[in-house]
Order: C-alpha cells, then structure tokens, then sequence
C-alpha cells in the first residue's frame, strides 16, 4: 500500500502483509518524521484512493476522446468579448473568496461542480484563467485531472491560459514548484485573503516575461 504523509505529502509504499491484523502500528515518515498512523483502515481508503484515481483517468480519457458527445458544448454563458475564467474548487468557503475576486477583476467565471464538468468546460472554451485546488476531486495532486488536462494542452494553446494553483503543501509564488506543476502561479491557502492582490502581482510577472520572449523571438528570427 501506499501512504501519503499529511504533513509534507511524501509518498511511503508499505507491503499489506506487514501490517497486523486489527493492530495499529505506527512509522515515522523519512521526510518530516512526522508519526504516522497505519492499520487495517487505512489499507481500505488507500484501496478507495487507487479506485478513485482510476475513476479520475478514465474521466479524463472519456472527456478527450472523439467519441465524446459534441452536443454538450457549454457556450451558454461565454460572450463574444471580456475574459473568462473557471473555477474548479469545492469547498463553499474558498470558493466565493475566489469568485468574489473574479467578479471585482470583471471576470466572466463558471464553477466546475466536479471534474467531468471542469474537463468538459475546458474542452470546448479556451479560458484565459483557471483556479483549482490541488486536491480538487482527487486524494493526491498527481491525479488531478485538470492539471492533467492542462499539462498535455498544445504550448500555442497552453501559453494563453493562466493557471492558478490553491495548495495548502506548497508556498506562494514559489516559482519552481509552480513550474513543475505546470501551473503560472501557486497561491497558498493560508494566504487565500489576498487572493485577487497575488493574482494581480502574478499576472502583472507574466505578462512582463511574455513581453521579454517576444521580443527576443522577433531579434532571433529576424523578425
């Protein structure tokens, strides 16, 4: 079985046979050592994990697919101009902070109510924000299928997108683990009440390299 440390997320494999039957054990975790707690319970919600993800794959794969029903196409509320975003975020809380920024930045935003949704969404609307939480229908980030889907976008279609990152594990704009996560930008949720000030800063950095790389791509290519 694998068992993720609550506390700085490091995966530990553990063999089910080394785990006593209605006995608990306890293991310090290599990283944080934080104690952690395993027995036969936990075996179960990591079974209900893996089944879990394997629903989010297939989700992933059924939505992408060409036999997905083109009927669906969510156009209802997106107009002809002004910028969209979609918020892929369940817990009611942290989800109006988000929406309550989007709608003083003059956003256009659709809430995604689960993954199928957000994924279907995304299909057919190229958004020029998304937000969603690391843990947004997915027990751990590395099945999270919107930022799946955004990691295997074409970079033409990609670069138009800024991705925002909620996360209790990593910290605000820390520009590396942002990169490796395929996102523009993290936004920690300790620091959710200065959501739209982080955003803003964020895009305003964006923007300015964007600039940089398009000029130096029209010097290079003689442009």
């Amino acid at each position: 079985m694998q068992i993720i440390c609550d506390k700085c997320q490091k995966k530990i494999r553990v063999p089910d046979d080394k785990i006593p039957k209605d006995k608990t054990v306890y293991l310090n975790c290599p990283s944080c050592k934080r104690r952690i707690e395993v027995n036969q319970k936990t075996i179960v919600q990591d079974n209900q994990s893996k089944s879990q993800q394997s629903r989010d794959l297939w989700t992933l794969q059924e939505i992408t697919s060409e036999s997905y029903d083109a009927a669906e196409k969510p156009f209802d509320f997106i107009e002809e101009e002004g910028k969209t975003a979609i918020v892929c975020v369940l817990e009611p809380k942290i989800r109006q902070i988000v929406i309550s920024a989007l709608e003083q930045m003059d956003y256009q935003h659709k809430v995604a109510e689960n993954a199928r949704d957000a994924l279907k969404q995304m299909r057919y609307h190229t958004f020029d924000l998304v937000v969603v939480n690391e843990k947004f229908e997915c027990r751990d980030i590395t099945f999270n299928s919107v930022l799946t889907f955004l990691q295997h976008l074409p970079m033409s279609t990609r670069r138009n997108i800024y991705a925002v990152l909620l996360s209790r594990q990593f910290r605000t704009m820390d520009n590396m683990e942002a990169f490796h996560q395929s996102v523009n930008l993290i936004i920690n949720l300790q620091n959710l009440e200065h959501f739209q000030k982080i955003l803003n800063r964020g895009m305003v950095d964006n923007e300015d390299f964007y600039r940089m790389y398009k000029s130096t791509a029209k010097k290079i290519m003689g442009l």
